[in-house]
């Protein structure tokens, strides 16, 4: 197709009339394309205005969305990312995000068809994070900000109608969770002690980024009493040592689970004053969030732990994360003696991508960094 409106007015895609929301979001509802909220229709002036923000072939696929593996041109994520409500200008940071999904080492075909309740958690980095609003402080991962809101969702809407993961087709999520309707935050890095995600995955502090990772909801720590760094710690350990996450056990040689700490900014703050730098945290839940093997029922013992251990004592410590330097730390939140918790899928990678600037210019995208 060499226009828009040549693509929009294919009879599986047009959208005449544009400005009856409530026909269209009918139409949509019973076609499936929807997440069961209210839609924008995307008009093609709607769709136009997003691809202004767009520093890439229209109609070359940023990549291939499992499990359908439908190609995900900037057309196409455009259309989904009005019918979320973004703005324009959100647009560069939804690219990034379906370009890190895409790459094979995120597995999101797994991510999509398991009966794990995960979903893409975008974590936003650098500049693009300030110039849009994207909330890293109070209330972060809940409701109250287009930005967050709307990008998470068009991730989501992407996922459903270029994927193909619609609910008990592509989808088989027992419960789901929902984190699966909008699931995006950024760094709060002007509380974050500590070198930044970004910054430690590779980027210099002038690049805007986008890092998905395959995630459960997150998990509260609620730590009032304590006054030390190794306190919060004790108690962040605590919080990661369960029997049902899939971080413990779906992993292999080679592919290690990556799950996430996230201190608020006054335990960050806390942890830091005593003396942990970011490696020092790592080696500590390392060592202290470990379940004894027989916490586990014995048929996972044997089906799970029985052939890496053999006949270890049940008092056998296993560890959450199988190496320290697996382990990523942010900072978001406000105000607050709390800090989360987030468990992965386990088999996937967190992928980092550059976001092209807010204004056009285009940057570099690179291949996710090993942590050091």
């Amino acid at each position: 197709m060499n226009s828009l409106e040549a693509w929009i007015e294919q009879p599986d895609t047009t959208v005449r009339s544009g400005n009856d929301i409530k026909k269209v979001n009918r139409l949509f509802q019973q076609r499936g394309w929807s997440d069961g909220l209210p839609i924008i229709p995307p008009t093609p002036e709607r769709v136009r205005e997003m691809l202004s923000y767009c520093d890439r072939p229209w109609d070359l696929p940023v990549g291939k969305v499992a499990p359908r593996y439908g190609e995900a041109t900037p057309i196409r994520l455009a259309i989904n990312a009005v019918m979320a409500g973004c703005e324009p200008e959100y647009f560069p940071v939804v690219m990034a995000a379906v370009d890190a999904m895409c790459d094979p080492a995120f597995n999101l075909y797994a991510l999509q068809a398991t009966t794990h309740p995960c979903a893409p958690l975008l974590i936003v980095n650098g500049p693009i994070a300030r110039e849009l609003n994207i909330n890293a402080g109070i209330n972060a991962f809940g409701q109250g900000r287009q930005a967050n809101s709307t990008i998470g969702r068009a991730i989501r809407l992407t996922l459903m109608n270029i994927g193909g993961g619609y609910p008990g087709a592509g989808d088989m999520a027992t419960q789901g969770a929902p984190s699966k309707f909008s699931y995006c935050v950024a760094e709060n890095e002007a509380e974050n002690p500590w070198t930044s995600l970004s910054l430690e995955r590779g980027f210099d502090q002038n690049t805007s980024t986008v890092t998905v990772v395959g995630a459960e909801p997150p998990h509260n720590v609620n730590d009032h009493a304590s006054s030390t760094g190794t306190g919060i710690l004790k108690m962040v350990a605590g919080t990661m040592r369960t029997t049902g996450n899939n971080d413990i056990y779906n992993y292999q040689e080679g592919t290690y689970p990556q799950p996430l700490v996230i201190f608020g900014p006054e335990h960050a703050k806390t942890v830091y004053a005593d003396g942990y730098g970011k490696e020092k945290i790592r080696e500590y839940l390392f060592e202290h969030a470990r379940v004894p093997m027989g916490e586990f029922s014995q048929e996972n013992i044997d089906s799970r732990f029985r052939r890496k251990y053999g006949d270890a004592p049940l008092e056998l410590l296993i560890p959450i994360f199988k190496r320290p330097e697996d382990l990523l730390i942010a900072v978001v939140g406000g105000p607050g003696k709390h800090s989360v918790v987030i468990p992965t899928f386990g088999a996937t990678k967190a992928i980092t991508r550059a976001i092209s600037h807010a204004d056009g210019r285009p940057a570099h995208l690179i291949s996710d960094l090993k942590v050091n």
